[in-house]
């Protein structure tokens, strides 16, 4: 019988693909140790994993043996059998198999359960599903990495061994995943930030970065960006504390619902949080006066300083600290304005993103189970994000039950030159807050009513975005936010006067230039200022002194040929004004 081809496009079908992959590679390392203890085996994101318990230390050298085991499983053709037991007949056999942490997840199951189980051959495991037909379905595997996972992520429990694992239905999508993957690794962000000296990580603040001066330039130009783009929408600036008392955040809700990532400390016997968030801040901000109708839109922004605890083991360069600046920026309206303020926003960060040469799509994230407020007040909210979407012809899928505890959002995913996507900027609805904060304003009655309020970020995190960016670039800014926008570079010593001049000329429009004089061969010159990724050289010789020119090479364009001082700085004017890719 000729089988249907199978659409990897769809996210079942991908479901299906790696949570089979997982158990063949979880087959095929029984084979190969059978004293294994076996623990849970997901598909994710991108691949499966299996945590393994096992005295012997696998190492990659042992890849090569466990994916030969692999392949004889996925030949062998083994169909997928599901069968389902009883609770205590499960845990019996899991018991009679010697499994301890399936038995673990069994007695975690209600006394009702009935429980399922796939087989294929000789092997079978605990297991919901969904799964292929059978292991030849399998087209293309690889096992990437072995890392170590504590039992249900939990560091008291014991350490087990994580293998991950990738397959795709053909060796050619296999082969173009770990070529980007290659590519991800020369462009990863911690790799370029050392080679350009833009940021770094010490042992004595894991997830507190520094900055550097040239990572203080981008950074600087990010923020300085930010500002004028928030002005010209009629955006007020505000800063709040980093430390507020711990009522606030009882009051806020994020005591009850995200104590574990704060940090609390004390002041005067006093209990206080630094701030995970910029919220209740702005809260206080619109308490200190009385308001009418008359008074609204408010937009209120915030490049505010926050700090979450994050496991050790999560943290990742720029990707993922424990000191963070948010974009914030709180919308305060009124009903008949939301919808509006919605779109507003949308515009806005279409904008930003293009502006960067970002792609992105967008995900209606709803109600949570640990949710506030009322299902009345959820439908409200979510309908007013999906009717300002549609509005706006933008595309969107649901994501159901990732909102925030608040409210509904919507998040922007950002596609990266290679293909990632970074989920950066967010529109959220809030109708709890306001009441938390007991926030009001006078309407055209004459009687009390409550604000709408709006929370969203733009680049989500300004660390983050300059990580995303960095790889996003390669490291090759855009001219505006480049670190260095020129360097010149002279054959000799005797051309260093005029390499001065040109410096000075540069400088005095604004243009970030520095000049190499040092007697060095000019191909070593020209090789380390390509590995700092500075987007324009320009090297001075004979030639070039006595006819005032310069030799000018971009990084993104190649070679330039020779050009006048007046025409090259006019390019670079044009290129930063413009904020060119």
């Amino acid at each position: 019988m000729i089988k249907e081809k199978l659409n990897f496009e769809d996210e079942q079908t991908k479901l299906k693909y790696r949570h089979t992959s997982s158990h063949v590679m979880a087959q095929a390392i029984k084979h190969i140790w059978p004293e294994a203890k076996l623990a849970i085996g997901p598909a994710i994101e991108n691949g499966f994993y299996y945590d393994i318990d096992l005295d012997y230390h696998i190492t990659e050298e042992d890849f090569p043996k466990i994916q030969k085991e692999m392949k004889k499983i996925i030949s062998a053709a083994y169909p997928l059998e599901c069968f389902t037991l009883e609770r205590d007949e499960a845990l019996s056999y899991m018991e009679e198999e010697n499994e301890p942490y399936k038995v673990e997840l069994i007695k975690d199951l209600p006394e009702d359960a009935v429980i399922s189980f796939y087989r294929q051959g000789d092997f079978t495991d605990l297991c919901a599903g969904p799964h292929l037909d059978n292991t030849n379905q399998i087209k293309a595997i690889k096992i990437m990495s072995v890392a170590g996972a504590y039992w249900r992520g939990n560091e008291k429990n014991k350490m087990l061994q994580r293998l991950y694992g990738i397959s795709f239905p053909t060796v050619e999508e296999l082969d173009d995943y770990l070529e980007k993957l290659e590519e991800a690794k020369r462009r990863d962000h911690r790799k370029i930030g050392k080679e350009m000296d833009l940021f770094l990580i010490r042992e004595e603040g894991p997830g507190f970065p520094f900055f550097m001066p040239k990572g203080m330039i981008i950074r600087n130009h990010l923020e300085e960006f930010w500002r004028k783009e928030h002005e010209k929408r009629g955006y007020s600036e505000i800063k709040t504390p980093l430390i507020l008392s711990e009522e606030l955040w009882k009051t806020s809700g994020h005591y009850e619902h995200y104590k574990d990532n704060m940090y609390f400390t004390k002041i005067d016997d006093m209990d206080y949080a630094v701030k995970p968030m910029n919220c209740p801040g702005a809260m206080l901000t619109y308490k200190r006066k009385l308001y009418s109708y008359r008074d609204f839109p408010m937009r209120i922004g915030e490049l505010g300083q926050v700090h979450r605890h994050e496991l050790s083991g999560a943290l990742h360069g720029l990707m993922r600290v424990r000191t963070f600046t948010q974009d914030d920026a709180h919308i305060f309206c009124l009903p008949e304005q939301m919808r509006e303020e919605i779109l507003g926003v949308y515009n806005f960060i279409d904008y930003v993103y293009k502006v960067f040469g970002f792609k992105y799509h967008i995900e209606l994230s709803t109600r949570p189970e640990n949710s506030m407020g009322s299902e009345a007040e959820w439908d409200m909210a979510e309908n007013a994000l999906k009717d300002a979407m549609e509005s706006a012809g933008a595309d969107y899928v649901i994501n159901e039950g990732d909102g925030a505890f608040y409210g509904p959002k919507l998040d922007f995913h950002l596609e990266d030159s290679i293909g990632r996507t970074w989920q950066c900027g967010t529109i959220q609805l809030d109708f709890q807050m306001p009441q938390r904060f007991d926030l009001t304003y006078t309407g055209m009655d004459g009687e009390k009513h409550r604000p709408i309020m709006i929370h969203r970020v733009i680049f989500g995190s300004i660390e983050r975005f300059i990580g995303i960016l960095t790889e996003h670039t390669a490291g090759k800014f855009p001219l505006w936010l480049a670190p260095v926008q020129v360097r010149l570079l002279t054959v000799t010593e005797k051309f260093n006067d005029y390499a001065k001049t040109v410096e000075a000329s540069l400088k005095e429009q604004g243009i970030r230039a520095e000049s190499d004089l040092r007697n060095e061969k000019i191909g070593y010159k020209l090789r380390e200022a390509r590995n700092e990724r500075v987007n324009y050289l320009g090297v001075i010789g004979e030639r070039e002194t006595d006819n005032k020119t310069l030799t000018v090479r971009s990084s993104k364009e190649g070679e330039l040929g020779e050009m006048s001082l007046e025409d090259f700085r006019d390019r670079l004017l044009n290129e930063i004004v413009k904020k060119e890719l």
